[in-house]
């Protein structure tokens, strides 16, 4: 099963500014095998394949998104019990513009475990409606701090040095990484470590990047399981 409802437009507002922007959500992509150190991807890599996972085609690979995948809801609902969040920058090119997110690629943990793409379509991609226009040029990437927390504990925390600079996840991404529509996109661009080095299947999420600048975008949810 994935998610597989109509894409409708996501309003998100910049910080700093009281106009909505309204994102079409037809094109969400979360990228996977993102870190910055590739040998350090590969022994991942290698350690999946050792448990049956298949290794993927690129480095890195982009894993496209059934419509209706993206949320700004505090709640959302998940099939199963094993299913668990991940904070992520989200990239949004919208309108010629260039905005930064804070996102969670929740994902199905046993079905990941078979077919990494179904494990993520078959969850909703929960994204902070706050967002902050950004030049990629200028940006302090490697200083953007990603944190988590599940059910109030700390999971995860990490600066984007870690991840691939987004203008290359999206040359990539323009270079064929990813069938869909032109125009909009919203592209998830990985993620840091879990501090405990084990998936959590809590109940509250809640996810934050802190930029140079101090600001801080942040989103929560809740989710609602479903047999």
């Amino acid at each position: 099963m994935t998610v597989e409802s109509p894409a409708v437009p996501v309003a998100l507002t910049p910080l700093g500014s009281g106009a909505a922007v309204t994102v079409d959500a037809s094109r969400v992509v979360v990228a996977g095998y993102t870190g910055r150190d590739r040998a350090a991807v590969q022994r991942h890599i290698d350690e999946l394949a050792e448990i049956g996972v298949a290794p993927p085609e690129r480095v890195p690979m982009y894993y496209p998104m059934p419509p209706g995948t993206l949320v700004t809801d505090e709640s959302v609902r998940v099939r199963g019990a094993r299913t668990s969040g991940e904070a992520e920058p989200v990239i949004i090119v919208s309108g010629g513009r260039t905005y930064l997110g804070i996102g969670s690629d929740h994902t199905d943990r046993e079905l990941e475990k078979e077919d990494i793409g179904a494990s993520k379509r078959v969850c909703p991609k929960p994204l902070g409606p706050s967002v902050v226009e950004v030049d990629l040029a200028s940006l302090d990437w490697d200083a953007c701090r990603l944190r988590s927390w599940v059910d109030g504990t700390p999971y995860q925390e990490g600066l984007l040095r870690e991840l691939t600079h987004p203008t290359h996840l999206l040359e990539g991404l323009a270079a064929g990484g990813a069938d869909g529509p032109t125009g909009d996109v919203v592209l998830f661009g990985g993620t840091v470590p879990l501090l405990a080095d084990t998936f959590r299947f809590g109940q509250a999420w809640r996810v934050a990047l802190d930029l140079p600048t101090g600001e801080v975008i942040e989103h929560h949810y809740t989710v609602r399981r479903e047999n």
